[in-house]
């Protein structure tokens, strides 16, 4: 009996284990082995692996874990800290870089619209690639990986107001008062909740769990909060 998806696994983990080893010994990130491996392997490459409903719900799921790895190492106190990082150095970074790159964009005659969604495009980063290279030189919690961390929330932050500016860009009429109201409404009620499952229901949960003294009851219960935070966050848009 063929077990679906299973060739595809067998073939992205592979390779992207062959092409990691080869690049750290020339002492690159990881990271670049599994872009490769899906660049060689992907519809745009050799084809062997399509672009399936599987796969991309497989890697949907590795980034959920990559990102809650990494926000385990995250400290709210520091970041708070970082306001003005966060406020005015991404602030800085996203305008900034919309603006050059729209000049430059003007200057092959591309129209402002679509000068404007290019700088939009350009102005936002990878935050799972990012702070997965900062996991792997241990700096998250140094002082410039407090400030890339920042910067990167802010992007997060910024992107929906971007998304909600692209279809007037279009020349589409949208009531855009109305969706960045709806907006600030479901981020208000999805921090409250966060708040209150963080501050007092997760706690005593984990508290029941470790009495237990069971490691396998614990793992699930981890991976139950993560995958419970993201249903959340995707079922409030």
């Amino acid at each position: 009996m063929q077990i679906p998806l299973l060739k595809e696994v067998v073939l992205i983990l592979g390779l992207a284990v062959g092409l990691s080893l080869l690049l750290r010994r020339f002492r690159l990130p990881t990271l670049l082995g599994f872009l490769a491996t899906g660049a060689i392997f992907g519809p745009h490459g050799l084809g062997l692996v399509p672009q399936s409903h599987e796969v991309e719900l497989l890697a949907e799921v590795g980034v959920i874990f990559l990102l809650f790895v990494i926000g385990i190492e995250f400290s709210l106190r520091t970041l708070a800290t970082l306001g003005s990082v966060v406020f005015i150095g991404g602030g800085a970074q996203v305008l900034g870089t919309i603006g050059i790159t729209a000049l430059f964009a003007r200057l092959w005659d591309i129209p402002w619209p679509s000068a404007l969604f290019l700088g939009f495009l350009f102005a936002l980063s990878s935050t799972a690639i990012v702070l997965k290279l900062l996991q792997e030189k241990a700096t998250v919690g140094a002082p410039h990986g407090r400030a890339i961390s920042a910067m990167l929330i802010f992007q997060d932050v910024i992107v929906v107001p971007m998304i909600l500016l692209t279809p007037m860009l279009a020349g589409k009429s949208q009531d855009l008062a109305g969706d960045l109201f709806g907006l600030a409404g479901k981020m208000l009620i999805l921090l409250v909740l966060v708040y209150v499952m963080a501050r007092f229901v997760v706690p005593r949960l984990l508290d029941a769990v470790v009495r237990t003294r069971s490691r396998e009851l614990f793992i699930a219960s981890i991976v139950s909060i993560c995958f419970a935070t993201a249903w959340l966050t995707s079922s409030i848009g």
